[in-house]
């Protein structure tokens, strides 16, 4: 299989570690790594993560039988060669080059032994990381993002993971890249800049959620992805009725459906998608409230500016002068403004 990452980088993770060299002497050498082949019933973030961190990066330590146990924090794994094998709640998933695992606090989860080639990388992830750099960004609420993390970060609510399988998504394959790279020449951004990376990240996955996986038992949670990414991509002009023919339900049960599951009806996500959008266009933009109306799915400003004001607040004109200046476009005169 043609490797996916600069061969340099692989051949520096590839270099067995301290405890690799003594596991293979047979000389043990967990160090902190207490959770392998352990009694321990769950792995404690302190092991693992520097104080005052809500994330950090680590390379798989080979050779090593993880024993079934729960964590809490948010792991992740990047198969970066090679191969490995998990097992959560039950359910065997094989992890490939270029797949990127991720697993719920308190989930169940056994690692089998890698070899010497298989190379990957961990992240250490507390739940509050997600709040904290969506904020620093400045990014606003991604319906399907939001659910994604909430659907992660629940803790006592079952095996929950998220496992993508990204040999073809270029984009998050070098922004994974950047990030091992900070990891492994300390002076290329450090911290700082793996953090921002993996917001980054989590930004761009929500465009790839076609490669990803849920678990077998996980029929809602894909349920309510597919309607996601459908209002995602469709927001403009997308009915419940097209939906229900794509995904093969019957309206008033998919209706349903959604409503018990996000707590809100498809009209309303699909109104926060929208308003989510015309926000995103005053701040990054100039173009004219009335064609963002338009380009977000309100043929009626009339209405577009009530349901706004109803959302933020704030009238459009004024939302757009409180959080920032049109950066491109043509200019618009005070009356557009």
């Amino acid at each position: 299989m043609v490797g996916i990452m600069n061969e340099e980088l692989i051949k520096r993770l590839s270099e067995f570690s301290e405890e690799e060299k003594k596991i293979l002497s047979g000389r043990g050498g967990k160090g902190k790594n207490k959770y392998a082949e352990t009694p321990y019933p769950s792995v404690d973030r302190k092991e693992l993560l520097t104080a005052g961190k809500l994330m950090q990066m680590h390379r798989h330590t080979r050779f090593v039988h993880y024993a079934s146990q729960k964590r809490n924090y948010i792991e992740g794994i990047f198969m970066c060669r090679g191969k490995m094998t998990h097992w959560i709640g039950g359910q065997q998933i094989v992890l490939r080059q270029g797949d990127l695992l991720f697993v719920s606090p308190d989930a169940k989860q056994e690692i089998l032994p890698a070899g010497e080639g298989d190379i990957a990388v961990h992240f250490v992830l507390l739940p509050e990381f997600f709040n904290r750099i969506f904020k620093q960004m400045g990014e606003g609420e991604n319906l399907l993002r939001t659910f994604l993390i909430h659907y992660l970060c629940e803790e006592d609510e079952g095996n929950h993971y998220l496992h993508f399988q990204l040999e073809e998504a270029v984009p998050v394959l070098n922004l994974l890249e950047n990030m091992i790279w900070m990891f492994t020449e300390k002076n290329l951004g450090g911290h700082t800049g793996i953090q921002t990376s993996m917001g980054l990240m989590f930004m761009l996955l929500t465009s790839y959620t076609d490669k990803l996986d849920l678990g077998e038992d996980a029929f809602e949670s894909n349920l309510m992805v597919c309607v996601l990414r459908y209002i995602e991509e469709y927001y403009q002009d997308g009915r419940l009725n097209d939906l229900c023919h794509l995904l093969g339900y019957n309206i008033y049960w998919l209706s349903r459906a959604i409503k018990k599951l996000t707590g809100k009806t498809y009209k309303e996500l699909l109104q926060i998608k929208r308003l989510n959008q015309a926000a995103f266009l005053l701040l990054s933009t100039g173009t004219a409230i009335s064609d963002i109306s338009l380009a977000v799915g309100y043929d009626n400003t009339s209405y577009f500016h009530r349901l706004f004001r109803e959302y933020y607040g704030l009238s459009p004109k004024e939302y757009r002068r409180e959080h920032g200046k049109p950066s491109h476009g043509r200019a618009l005169s005070d009356r557009e403004l």
